[in-house]
């Protein structure tokens, strides 16, 4: 699947994932996370029938969820120092760089930075970052480091900070 000029879905580390097809400097923006906004029921209902499809979806506000189902934002991984971030402006959510990315880079943003401190998912994690926290848990979870890190950076939507 290729996101025009700037970004396919490739083989990377643990399956497939978003590659950048160019370099995108620190704070630039990658992409839009495209896909259906769905209730938290409908993605409960997706992990009885396809847990895949359940894990695949971005929190969007309090009770809403992103199902990016057909979309590149399927394909997005998690790592415990991810080289982007999900930030959400206005209704849209986007995959900003936090660092800069070089053309064949896999992009990764931290799961947990959309994980409110309501949300009981979790995920055993093989990112193969020195630092990997070995399980992806809720923002309230975060390393008191990590979490004061992604707040300087702006990739924890203020709904998430609120849970």
């Amino acid at each position: 699947m290729r996101y025009s000029n700037t970004l396919i879905v490739g083989p990377v580390r643990n399956g497939r994932g978003i590659v950048a097809r160019r370099a995108f400097a620190q704070g630039a923006a990658i992409c839009e996370i495209r896909g259906k906004i769905v209730t938290a029921a409908a993605v409960w209902r997706y992990w009885e029938t396809d847990p895949r499809r359940g894990d695949n979806c971005f929190r969007y506000d309090a009770g809403h969820y992103l199902d990016p189902d057909g979309e590149i934002g399927a394909y997005a991984n998690h790592s415990c120092h991810p080289n982007a971030g999900v930030i959400k402006a206005g209704r849209r959510l986007l995959l900003k760089a936090v660092r800069p990315i070089a053309a064949g880079d896999e992009v990764t943003h931290d799961y947990s930075t959309l994980l409110g401190a309501d949300d009981v998912w979790k995920m055993k994690c093989d990112c193969g970052e020195p630092a990997c926290r070995k399980v992806v848990r809720n923002v309230s979870r975060l390393p008191a480091g990590v979490l004061a890190g992604y707040k300087s950076l702006g990739i924890i939507p203020e709904f998430i900070l609120k849970t």
